[in-house]
């Protein structure tokens, strides 16, 4: 019970202490919510028929620009991670945080809750603000859907507690978090088809979390049963297991 009050009342101090930066909260709250907008009004109207782009066609498909969104939400959330525990551990505040009561995996899971909570929040301001260029009704599963955000999100934290564990200085945290993550997105079958690209190229897809995380927000947005995405359930549930085991034995304090 009392580690139950402990985890409450750190993951309150860090969303109190994240919402005292402005300029973490545009970034992972305000920004994919107007990029949301932003498409839903470039593409109003429009069919993934109308344009011959690969690109186009994949964004204007059934759930494309959700699914983008989403995963745009996902890695903004890992970035915020990734900087803070670099900042802590820079700051000497990791150190003071474990030689308090509080086992490590309290101050870890913590911050964990905190990146979920906020993603569950974008993710209602991105619907609330969208529904007047996205037909949102009852057929969308809207619950689903955001349990289908929380998985990713989940495993693709996962990654970010090894990248946080091994980028020496907070300064380098975010570049190199943005570099390993965003080109996924490029593979993810969201602009181009992962059956159209080589076959190496093909393998390596195949692989990434984002690729799979792809595939089952926008299966799940379009009515898809989660039987359909076990295989990527599973996948993402492989991911975040084995990076939770690495970053055990690789994660420092200081």
């Amino acid at each position: 019970m009392n580690m139950l009050r402990g985890l409450w009342r750190l993951t309150w101090i860090e969303v109190k202490i994240f919402l005292r930066e402005p300029l973490g909260a545009i970034g992972t709250i305000v920004v994919p919510v107007l990029a949301f907008v932003l498409l839903g009004r470039l593409t109003a109207g429009r069919s993934a028929k109308a344009s011959p782009s690969f690109a186009l066609n994949g964004l204007l498909g059934p759930g494309g620009i959700p699914t983008l969104v989403s995963m745009l939400i996902t890695i903004s959330a890992v970035l915020s991670l990734v900087t803070i525990i670099s900042i802590y551990r820079e700051g000497g505040i990791l150190k003071r945080l474990r030689a308090t009561p509080l086992r490590p995996w309290t101050i870890l899971t913590a911050h964990v809750l905190v990146k979920l909570l906020l993603t569950a929040l974008t993710m209602a301001a991105m619907v609330l603000a969208g529904r007047r260029y996205f037909a949102i009704g009852p057929e969308i599963p809207l619950v689903s859907f955001t349990v289908a955000l929380l998985i990713s999100t989940l495993s693709i934290l996962s990654i970010g507690f090894i990248i946080a564990s091994i980028v020496p200085t907070a300064r380098f945290a975010q570049p190199i978090g943005a570099i390993i993550f965003y080109p996924m997105i490029a593979f993810s079958g969201l602009f181009v088809p992962i059956e159209s690209l080589p076959p190496v190229l093909r393998a390596v897809a195949r692989v990434l979390p984002l690729s799979h995380s792809a595939r089952l927000l926008q299966g799940i947005w379009t009515g898809d049963p989660w039987s359909a995405h076990m295989g990527d359930v599973a996948a993402l549930a492989i991911v975040f297991v084995v990076c939770v085991a690495v970053s055990s034995r690789v994660f420092r304090w200081e």
